[in-house]
């Protein structure tokens, strides 16, 4: 594991992390912070794993097979975790900062946007649906909206932890035996496939100074 400061912030790389274990971390990390603890941001990624949302509907587990299936206390519905996703974990004191959840939200999907635009990926963030998107003409002659980055949130005492996925180069068959974020018929996409890198490593790399830009913790 490695860890380094970024002003007040506090930056781990993880590695293939279990999620069970990391969720518990998170809950125990936030639940014994105190006013003078340090933000942090944990990059990481998963075994294949169905998460759920804790208003989740079981409707939209449709063939899990042999990947688990994990409740946990975040917003949404379910989704996939898997190797080649890049994972952030946002454990933020949302007071110190001086904003909410919902300004929470946009700031991290932005942070997704301003990534994939310097790659040339235009994408879009929905009013009605958390995440972010790409509109575009696919392979085959098919016009349509596929999700590309994912996003759920905890938000306990003022502080937040669960944070982004983002899609980098990885099996996306697993999101076809669910409904993801519980959006019938959605398909998804990824960074390599529009061209990016297929390097997690290499997408963090861009994505942690939006991350820090956005959240306002580059001179935090």
């Amino acid at each position: 594991m490695e860890a380094r400061a970024q002003g007040g912030t506090l930056l781990r790389r993880l590695g293939l992390r279990d999620y069970s274990e990391t969720y518990a971390l998170m809950r125990d990390f936030t639940a014994s912070r105190d006013a003078a603890a340090a933000d942090e941001l944990w990059f990481l990624e998963h075994p294949p794993v169905f998460t759920q949302g804790q208003a989740g509907k079981p409707e939209h587990v449709l063939a899990p097979g042999a990947i688990p299936i994990v409740q946990s206390n975040r917003g949404g519905q379910v989704t996939y975790h898997g190797p080649g996703q890049a994972v952030v974990y946002v454990l933020l004191d949302l007071h110190r900062l001086g904003y909410g959840a919902r300004e929470l939200v946009r700031r991290l999907e932005q942070a997704m946007l301003d990534t994939l635009a310097g790659y040339g990926i235009a994408a879009l963030a929905r009013a009605d649906a958390p995440g972010v998107y790409v509109e575009r003409d696919w392979p085959g002659g098919v016009t349509e909206m596929r999700k590309i980055g994912s996003l759920g949130l905890r938000v306990s005492r003022g502080c937040s932890y669960h944070g982004i996925a983002l899609n980098v180069n990885m099996d996306l068959e697993p999101f076809e035996r669910i409904n993801p974020c519980g959006l019938t018929g959605m398909r998804m996409t990824q960074v390599a496939e529009l061209g990016g890198p297929a390097s997690v490593t290499e997408v963090v790399r861009s994505l942690e100074p939006c991350l820090l830009n956005n959240l306002g913790l580059a001179s935090h």
